[in-house]
């Protein structure tokens, strides 16, 4: 099935409120300078500490860095977050003076943000576990399968034993050297290299994995990186193409990471849904209540 992304984006709106789904990679690394302010607080308000890692986390919910990506205070915007939670930090500070939190309403919106907090936790650790890069890799390959069944592209292989071999030639490519006398020079395809590594007009999908997806993930007259196939490894150039060329993995990553997510938030809400006790009460039964409440506050309030 060729997934249709934009309307993924809607349903997962629908299904649970998250907090930047774009955050949603395969266990973002962190970087040693960032991972060094592990613990270290950035300020302290009337004793209770705010630490470093809490103005990472509000950089992020701001869109101001990416999960993953170095924080440091050295950071443009790290002072003006920080102040930032500085007097929210006062306000919550003021509102317990006032005991505000002992105020049922208060209470059930309290309450309300804590599971909202805890869901979206959840679905940061079931990302972290289950949308890996293999996963997207593996997606990518069948959505560009599917882009390509009506592709036609003119391709050049080189092909060698070892990734070393691979890499040293990727390298002149690079450089400048022609990909036509280097297939001459170096590949072991005895088909193709007096042809300069030309497979002629091919299908993607009529060669083996993973060629499909390298193709799709290589723009026209660009130079593929260094990959292995059954036969050995290999370094592929795309000539030309008869239709539209689809997105490359770096486009569709994304995507891909919206689709996977929603996918995970749909499993675990269906297990759950399955294994709950729910019971919802009809609406007329709360209009009925709440009517009934109305009356009875106004009767009290009458005057005698």
């Amino acid at each position: 099935m060729l997934l249709n992304f934009r309307s993924l984006g809607s349903a997962i709106a629908g299904a649970v409120i998250l907090v930047g789904l774009s955050a949603c990679e395969s266990e973002p690394a962190v970087t040693t300078e960032t991972a060094a302010y592990e613990g270290v607080t950035a300020a302290i308000v009337n004793g209770d500490p705010i630490y470093f890692s809490d103005v990472e986390l509000e950089a992020v919910a701001q869109g101001q860095i990416e999960p993953g990506t170095e924080f440091t205070t050295s950071h443009p915007e790290y002072h003006q977050i920080l102040e930032q939670l500085i007097d929210q930090r006062l306000l919550a500070q003021e509102a317990l003076a006032r005991g505000l939190d002992q105020d049922p309403a208060a209470r059930r919106r309290l309450e309300s943000g804590r599971e909202r907090l805890l869901g979206n936790i959840l679905v940061e650790s079931l990302v972290a576990s289950e949308v890996t890069e293999d996963a997207i890799d593996l997606m990518y390959e069948e959505q560009v399968k599917l882009q390509q069944l009506d592709d036609e592209v003119r391709v050049r292989v080189i092909l060698v034993e070892t990734s070393e071999a691979a890499n040293e030639i990727l390298t002149e490519l690079n450089g400048g050297r022609d990909f036509a006398e280097a297939a001459l020079e170096y590949s072991q395809d005895t088909n193709t290299r007096l042809d300069g590594g030309d497979l002629g007009w091919v299908s993607p999908n009529d060669l083996a994995d993973p060629f499909p997806a390298i193709i799709g993930d290589t723009e026209t007259g660009s130079i593929s990186g260094v990959f292995e196939s059954p036969r050995g490894w290999n370094v592929l150039k795309v000539d030309e193409r008869r239709t539209r060329p689809p997105k490359t993995k770096a486009e569709m990553r994304p995507e891909i990471i919206t689709f996977l997510t929603f996918t995970q938030i749909s499993d675990i809400l269906r297990e759950l849904r399955n294994q709950a006790d729910i019971q919802q009460r009809d609406p007329s039964e709360l209009a009925a209540e709440a009517d009934a409440a109305a009356d009875e506050t106004g009767a009290e309030s009458a005057p005698e």
